[in-house]
């Protein structure tokens, strides 16, 4: 019995006795039996993509908006919000050569954020109460570390703040360097419902990014996240000198991964470079806000380009062209229709007809509140006024679908617990 496999012009063949190395992608531990022809997304190869990306862009948003509507609500936007609850010391390096970095986290370079120990539980608490009362439905948490080792005071302190954020209700998102297996697996016990690590560029790019783990360590720590049920949040950031096929190459990236088929008559191990069985369930679109003091700092582009601007000390400082940050998020809705694209760092510089064009072309999240981890954040009541002229609507927490899947057994339970609250005399 032969196992069925791509089209011919989508694999490989290698002999059996030869063991290919292979590269590594997104959510590589699915089991094939968890797939269906009905859910599993489209394969993409590369150049479709870049084909999509190059549309012209009001064709291009134009098509994006279409399948947003199929695959959303979309009046509905995610509201978020970020609290960074370990700050700097970081030991990445976000890089030591040209174009360099963008971290101001990171212990290399000289910044004005300085390092901090971790907080306590009670300030995130009040920070996550109050979030829920401005209407975010997801809270996530951040801290500038490489990883959890030699941090085991520091992770159950953290374990802690998940239980009792998720005990309020809300969506419970972490960022806090690469997990073992483990870890993510008592994350996952604790509450968390999503956990962010960003790819940050494509593969090629990368090496210009970053050097102290490699882009196949960022995918060992997103693999043990998704095997421990815990719904990827996986992004990445423009402006750090990339170019339109690395912005291709990252959506391509989050898009795919690689599978095995055996067939059993020829005794041929095949390697077919497929899409997902389950996309990421965010994918964050960040813009990059040049921090004094890092390597990145002076990366800007001609303010002719309509880009992205901040405020510097007497001028704007452009930094992604505005019409990169759209065709970006459309070919990612496109690419990824189920997927919340987030419209994350540097949405505060945008004007609110940029930003209703990015809810156009299918961004559907937002962070919003008074800040994210080291930039500035659009306050929750300019976000409530400008979205109520759109008329856009905040998700209720759980709302996406593939969030409540995963979810589970804990909704069912909470549910059953409030409806027993509610009758008990």
């Amino acid at each position: 019995m032969d196992f069925p496999v791509p089209k011919a012009s989508m694999f490989f063949a290698v002999p059996l006795r030869r063991a290919p190395r292979l590269t590594r992608a997104l959510a590589t531990h699915a089991s094939s039996n968890s797939r269906t022809a009905s859910s599993a997304p489209h394969a993409w190869a590369r150049d479709e993509v870049q084909a999509i990306y190059d549309t012209p862009l009001l064709d291009l948003v134009f098509r994006s908006a279409s399948v947003h509507r199929q695959h959303h609500d979309p009046s509905k936007v995610q509201l978020c919000t970020l609290m960074n609850i370990k700050t700097g010391g970081c030991s990445e390096d976000l890089i030591e050569q040209d174009p360099g970095s963008y971290c101001s986290q990171s212990s290399r370079y000289n910044t004005a954020t300085k390092a901090s120990r971790l907080v306590q539980l009670e300030p995130v608490l009040e920070a996550a109460r109050k979030a829920k009362e401005n209407g975010s439905t997801r809270f996530c948490m951040g801290a500038a570390w490489r990883d959890l080792a030699g941090r085991k005071s520091g992770f159950e302190r953290i374990l802690e703040m998940v239980r009792e954020v998720r005990g309020m209700g809300m969506e419970v998102c972490t960022t806090l360097g690469m997990l073992s297996p483990d870890q993510a697996r008592r994350l996952k016990e604790a509450g968390l419902t999503a956990y962010n690590h960003n790819l940050d560029t494509s593969r090629e790019f990368y090496p210009q990014v970053i050097t102290t783990r490699s882009y196949d360590e960022r995918l060992d720590t997103i693999s043990a996240v998704r095997d421990a049920g815990i719904s990827v949040c996986s992004g990445g950031i423009l402006g750090l000198g990339e170019s339109d096929a690395d912005r291709v190459g990252l959506i391509w990236e989050v898009s795919k991964y690689a599978e095995i088929f055996y067939n059993l008559r020829s005794e041929v191990l095949t390697l077919a470079l497929s899409s997902m069985p389950e996309h990421p369930e965010s994918f964050p679109v960040n813009a990059l806000v040049p921090i004094p003091g890092t390597p990145l700092e002076k990366n800007e582009v001609s303010m002719l380009n309509f880009g992205i601007v901040t405020w510097g000390s007497s001028f704007l400082k452009q930094v992604v062209p505005y019409h990169t940050l759209v065709r970006t998020i459309a070919t990612a809705r496109i690419v990824l229709p189920q997927t919340i694209i987030r419209l994350a760092a540097g949405r505060n510089t945008l004007a609110e007809s940029e930003q209703a064009m990015c809810f156009m072309a299918g961004a559907n999240a937002v962070f919003t509140g008074e800040q994210m981890l080291t930039t500035p954040c659009s306050p929750w009541d300019e976000d409530k006024a400008m979205m109520g002229r759109w008329g856009l609507h905040g998700m209720r927490s759980f709302e996406q679908p593939s969030v409540a899947q995963k979810e589970g057994l804990r909704l069912e339970t909470s549910s059953k617990k409030t409806q027993s609250s509610e009758v008990a005399p």
